[in-house]
């Protein structure tokens, strides 16, 4: 862990937890629901940016700091680990991306295509920039491998479980994949399994104290995510 450029991920977080403020409200509605645009206290209209509070009743729009130091946290761990490697920048959007995806999954259980569907051709033109300068090649095939690899396997689980495992999660997990694949197969499957460890732990503290049933909907876009994120830091070089 490199400490200077973790510092430089807690301050690039910082501004870009603001940022997306305005992504999360807007898109923090039911599947089929247009975007939110106005404070759903007052109905006063909500600026473009930045999306803090309301500037007519003072309601704020989220918990105060907390998506930026969530993101700050995110990206120092991630530039921490990849600061200076041609791959960072491709980290770095995941990271950030990931926080946003995973608070809306929270809030209204929905991974929504307007941010999963652009990354796509992001994070293949950022694992493309570096392969190059890199010279990696197999690095680039294998983080598409992976990425179709994980997507049908989620969709397959989607198949088989009743509704469980929406859309959304089988997009995300295509993106999960092609990061996770452009660091090696290894990191694909503990990944993918460490997504449903933390999942099933959680799922069952829940049951424990009441606070779902096993007929609940539950996001799983956090654990995917998460497990994700693991698999990432405890990647070799």
């Amino acid at each position: 862990m490199n400490l200077v450029w973790a510092a430089s991920g807690a301050v690039i977080g910082l501004p870009a937890g603001t940022t997306l403020r305005g992504p999360v409200f807007r898109l923090s509605v039911r599947s089929g629901e247009p975007e939110a645009s106005a404070c759903p206290l007052c109905a006063a209209p909500v600026p473009a940016w930045p999306v803090l509070r309301c500037r007519y009743c003072a309601r704020w729009f989220s918990t105060p700091a907390a998506l930026e130091l969530i993101t700050a946290a995110v990206l120092a761990l991630l530039l921490g680990r990849f600061g200076g490697e041609p791959d960072a920048a491709a980290f770095v959007l995941l990271g950030a991306l990931g926080v946003a995806l995973a608070v809306i999954d929270v809030l209204v259980q929905r991974l929504p295509d307007r941010l999963t569907l652009p990354a796509y051709p992001a994070l293949i033109i950022l694992l493309g920039l570096a392969a190059l300068a890199g010279h990696d090649g197999v690095a680039l095939v294998r983080a598409l491998l992976g990425g179709l690899a994980l997507a049908g396997g989620y969709l397959l689980l989607a198949m088989l479980s009743a509704g469980q495992l929406g859309g959304g999660d089988i997009k995300l997990a295509g993106l999960v994949g092609l990061i996770l694949g452009w660091l090696g197969w290894r990191s694909l499957f503990i990944g993918a399994s460490l997504g449903f460890v933390l999942g099933a732990i959680v799922g069952l503290a829940l049951l424990a104290v009441r606070r779902v049933t096993l007929r609940s909907s539950v996001s799983f876009g956090p654990y995917l995510l998460g497990g994700a994120l693991l698999a990432i830091l405890l990647s070799g070089q």
